[in-house]
């Protein structure tokens, strides 16, 4: 039996960056899950469309940023960066902060404010006053419904592969038009494989990485705001949640969307010359046929295909969280599968808060991204340092407290 103060489930960027500003005000902390083990599981290869601060962890200023890290480690790159290049920055930044880090898997929490119980998959338990959901978003890939209950060496999200190599040789069929199926048509085109893809929209939106905000000089951070989502001057109105979440929710949803619609890097359009891309074209039927799966379209169109890969995004639905029992996701206000949080991310159920893209119903598009955390872990920070009883105050990058 462990007690804490604040048990954390989920030591990727949004968790880490709680447990850095959470353990910085000597909030009494215990982190649990496998570093960065989202990321570790993406397409090897993979690019961050981010740019440079927004890919910071916690703070895009100070120790915990990519400018230290780099500094620490002697090294020099550019953008984009690296998918294995930010996994160990992220690694580096779970050192800093949650050395002690808690490897095992949350199987259920149940409970409530003052004495939450968390079961671990050894069969240990673990009590906490507050829990921090940081778990992110593998619950939720959204499966279309032509592809729903085929097989997996059928059928798979973009999320499922970090080797695109396996693929190489085959037909596959990529279904969406934004970043993730996009780039993984292009790494499937490198790897030797033969890809196609399918994109619903009758066009393709492309991401300029910042060419013209820069050419406002000093003048650009007035209309575009480092956390680098959504376009010239809606992107300094998402980057502040509290002004964000209090326009009326008619304004917030196109907002939202607009700031986050379907895109791709601009830098991937070289990439992907070789590639077929037919515009206008959704999947109406998929079925198992003799080799593969017989595909049909929206234009009448159809093919055969060795595999489907799924770029169709994430859809939140914190009930599809394995470690939430329905007793206590019962109790959690929602809204289209989003928690309803209060200022400082607490849920309807005191004491349970949600952190990263869970977050976005309630406080806007920039919770879903790295950079949303540099909210995220401060306003729960600032919800919980005066609860409890609180540790001494130590620096941020200090050796991580015991929970």
């Amino acid at each position: 039996m462990t007690d804490t103060d604040v048990a954390i489930i989920g030591a990727g960027p949004h968790g880490l960056a709680a447990a850095a500003h959470l353990r910085r005000a000597g909030v009494s902390t215990h982190i649990l899950g496998e570093p960065m083990s989202f990321w570790q599981g993406m397409p090897a290869g993979m690019l961050l469309r981010s740019n440079w601060p927004a890919s910071c962890i916690a703070e895009h200023e100070g120790p915990l940023s990519l400018d230290s890290y780099c500094a620490e480690r002697g090294l020099s790159f550019g953008l984009p960066i690296p998918l294995n290049t930010f996994i160990d920055y992220g690694l580096w930044v779970q050192g800093k902060v949650a050395s002690d880090v808690d490897r095992r898997t949350v199987r259920s929490v149940d409970g409530e404010q003052g004495r939450f119980g968390l079961q671990l998959a050894d069969g240990d338990r673990m009590t906490a006053r507050h829990v921090v959901v940081a778990a992110g978003i593998r619950e939720f890939a959204s499966v279309p419904p032509a592809a729903a209950g085929l097989p997996a060496e059928l059928a798979s999200h973009t999320g499922a592969h970090a080797d695109p190599g396996q693929f190489a040789g085959s037909r596959v069929l990529v279904v969406g038009g934004g970043q993730s199926a996009l780039e993984s048509a292009a790494l499937l085109h490198e790897h030797g494989a033969y890809p196609e893809v399918a994109v619903r929209e009758d066009h393709l939106n492309w991401l300029h990485g910042g060419r013209y905000h820069r050419k406002l000089g000093r003048l650009a951070p007035l209309v575009y705001a480092p956390t680098d989502v959504g376009p010239m001057g809606l992107s300094r109105i998402v980057a502040v949640p509290d002004l964000f979440r209090r326009l009326p929710r008619s304004l917030q949803d196109p907002l939202a969307y607009r700031a986050i619609r379907p895109a791709g890097a601009l830098w991937l359009a070289a990439r992907l010359a070789d590639v077929p891309i037919t515009m206008s074209r959704a999947v109406t039927s998929a079925v198992p046929a003799a080799r593969g799966l017989r595909v049909t379209f929206s234009d009448g169109a159809s093919g055969t295909f060795d595999h489907m890969l799924l770029g169709t995004g994430y859809k939140i639905d914190i009930t599809r969280y394995p470690f939430l029992p329905p007793s206590l996701t019962a109790r959690i206000r929602r809204a289209d599968g989003y928690p309803v949080l209060r200022p400082g991310m607490e849920s309807s159920v005191p004491g349970l808060f949600f952190v990263g893209a869970p977050a976005a119903w309630s406080f806007g598009p920039i919770m879903r991204f790295v950079a949303g955390g540099w909210y995220g872990s401060r306003s729960v920070t600032r919800a919980l340092a005066g609860r409890g009883e609180p540790e001494p105050d130590r620096p941020l990058v200090a050796a991580a407290s015991g929970a």
